[in-house]
């Protein structure tokens, strides 16, 4: 950049309050990169969401960030946080003073949620802090220079339920939307609502904490015996294997009201369902049944929300995010009900996400002054907007908060790292290994799936959010009816989970029904479709026990690769469809570098890899 080269307007976001650990960045209103903690270090959703990791930032994820905008962190205009301590600590400590006792569980919560609040609270409020002074040594070159004192760039704390609604609507392709996000928690909030039109956002209502159905899931999800706050997904494909015998149940503890307001009331899941199961033993029909009630009850209860805000907002499309709407078959029957004419979910919808929402609000609200000095504009619009107490009567009233003219929109999640064929080369001739250089990699690999090989493609930009699509999948042929049991052994997961199918978007009508929802595309597997008559049975192991498929649509604009090799699955065996699961085994995250590639591929049964232009088979 010369002397008069004018200052680009750098935004960091980041997550790191609860889990999924994260970091996108923005130069001048366009994302240029975004990715997740886990990829880098390993470690599964980057920690546990307890309150002693609140300290740890996604430093690896910020590292790459800034790497991919050629910048540091000196060269910042605004650090978005996507938690704001200010709101969740309430008046528990007016004058910035509390009592933080050596041991918390040695304590009564007092005026807390539970003991351990005030150290969460404590390292929340830190983070500007540890952004400069708890680097790992070895990334300390692109955030060397930069003291908290005298940091160049604003600080942000961005309410967490903002940061989700601002990714869905800031990244969605509509001009005007309603705005739902449903979730665990925030900092009090559960359940979010508003409307974007005309670049303004306004906030239409929110749903505290303990009322969520983000918590109910994540209770039933314990008691099912798995590990809440990371495979509730596990308990969605339970769902299709049982019978909803308990939904009665669960609707006395679910009271939905006027508003866009519910209630949970309480519930002792032991009384009620019988004892939890324990990790690890067989999947008793009681479990299957009380995983199919609580799905039935969520969907009830997201489509009577949904009513409310068509009403309240007179928007015909709708915009969402947060864990819950992760929920494929949630998504599904929003999409079917005819509620909305589209219905847009953030890929990345679970805490990851926030970091890009984080961003997204900083920057609009930052483009939007009329000055470079716009901290305390873009603070004081920020409380404005979320300013919610729970009902929709109490939001904004003066047409919102006004925002930027977007530059862009999410057409993809490929916004993490990429490798080029001479890092890949370099690594395969130092670990020795034996491997092919091809010309074709899509008609190359294409003879290996048709002869019913399993595959780990890793290809591109890694994605931003929990689904590989194309660029860190294990990949295999759909048409023997024992691939989804190879895959669930290969990556030791239960035997119930789907994989799900990858087609082209041209392609969709002739495999899947309604092929004309959401415009015939679903590019971030968060919709399940049925499957035309006469074609299951080409596609056997594409297909989850209700005969339904959470199908990811291939664009040959945004992943041609990928694009290029489902065409050349169908040339060869008439069939142009992939089963298509992450690239990671129980337990890990998806792989990230070519290095977690070659562990992966070496640790399990997989027949190949296909990395950059390189082939390398057992």
């Amino acid at each position: 950049m010369t002397a008069t080269s004018p200052r680009r307007l750098l935004t960091l976001g980041i997550n790191a309050s609860f889990h999924d650990s994260a970091a996108a960045l923005m130069v001048d209103g366009e994302v240029i990169a975004a990715a997740e903690e886990e990829r880098f270090t390993r470690v599964k959703h980057g920690k546990r969401p307890v309150p002693f990791t609140a300290w740890e930032l996604p430093y690896h994820a910020i590292d790459f960030c800034l790497k991919e905008a050629g910048a540091t962190l000196a060269d910042l205009s605004h650090v978005a946080y996507s938690f704001d301590p200010r709101r969740f600590l309430g008046d528990r400590a007016p004058d910035g003073r509390f009592t933080l006792p050596l041991q918390p569980s040695d304590f009564e919560a007092g005026p807390w949620e539970n003991p351990w609040d005030p150290l969460f609270a404590a390292y929340v409020m830190s983070a500007p802090r540890l952004l400069t002074d708890a680097v790992p040594h070895h990334l300390r070159k692109r955030f060397a220079g930069v003291r908290h004192a005298d940091a160049p760039y604003r600080w942000h704390f961005v309410p967490h339920h903002l940061c989700h609604q601002a990714s869905a609507f800031l990244a969605a392709p509509f001009s005007s939307c309603a705005v739902m996000t449903l979730d665990g928690r925030g900092e009090q909030a559960s359940t979010c609502y508003g409307r974007y039109r005309d670049h303004r956002y306004e906030a239409l209502g929110e749903v505290h904490v303990p009322h969520s159905l983000g918590l109910l899931y994540e209770r039933v999800t314990s008691h099912l015996g798995f590990l809440h706050s990371s495979d509730e997904y596990k308990v969605m494909a339970m769902a299709a294997l049982g019978t909803p015998r308990y939904a009665d149940l669960l609707r006395e503890h679910l009271v939905v009201d006027a508003d866009g307001q519910y209630r949970n009331l309480p519930l002792d899941l032991t009384a009620r369902f019988g004892p939890a199961r324990v990790p690890g033993s067989a999947m008793a029909e009681p479990y299957l049944d009380l995983a199919a009630s609580l799905q039935d009850v969520l969907e009830e209860t997201a489509l009577q929300l949904a009513v409310w805000l068509r009403e309240r907002t007179g928007e015909d499309r709708l915009a969402m995010a947060g864990g819950v709407a992760l929920n494929c078959v949630m998504n599904s029957r929003l999409r079917d009900a005819g509620i909305f004419r589209e219905v847009w979910v953030q890929p990345a919808a679970g805490d990851a996400g926030t970091a890009l929402g984080a961003a997204l609000w900083v920057d609009a609200r930052a483009r939007a002054g009329e000055s470079g000095d716009t901290g305390i504009a873009i603070d004081a619009a920020t409380d404005a907007a979320t300013a919610t107490t729970g009902g929709a009567k109490d939001g904004a009233t003066d047409g919102g908060v006004l925002l930027a003219e977007r530059r862009w929109q999410m057409d993809h999640a490929y916004l993490g790292p990429a490798y080029s064929d001479e890092e890949i080369e370099a690594l395969l001739q130092w670990a020795q290994l034996r491997y092919r250089k091809v010309e074709n990699v899509a008609v190359e690999t294409a003879a290996l799936l048709a002869r019913n090989k399993i595959i780990g493609w890793f290809q591109g930009r890694m994605e931003f959010g929990p689904r590989a699509l194309g660029a860190r999948s294990l990949l295999a042929s759909p048409v023997d009816p024992a691939m989804q049991a190879r895959l669930n052994e290969l990556k030791d997961r239960e035997d119930f989970r789907p994989v799900a199918p990858a087609v082209n978007r041209e392609d969709l009508a002739d495999w899947f029904e309604p092929a004309d929802a959401n415009g015939g595309e679903s590019p971030f597997m968060l919709f399940v479709y049925n499957v035309k008559p006469g074609r299951g049975e080409r596609i056997p192991s594409a297909l989850h026990t209700d005969r339904t498929a959470r199908v990811q649509t291939v664009d040959a604009a945004t992943n041609p690769v990928f694009h290029d090799l489902l065409q050349a699955v169908g040339e060869r065996t008439g069939v142009p469809v992939l089963v298509n699961t992450s690239f990671n085994v129980r337990g890990e995250p998806i792989v990230g570098t070519p290095k977690a590639a070659l562990e992966a591929f070496f640790s399990t049964p997989l027949d190949a890899l296909v990395i950059g232009s390189f082939i390398l088979e057992k």
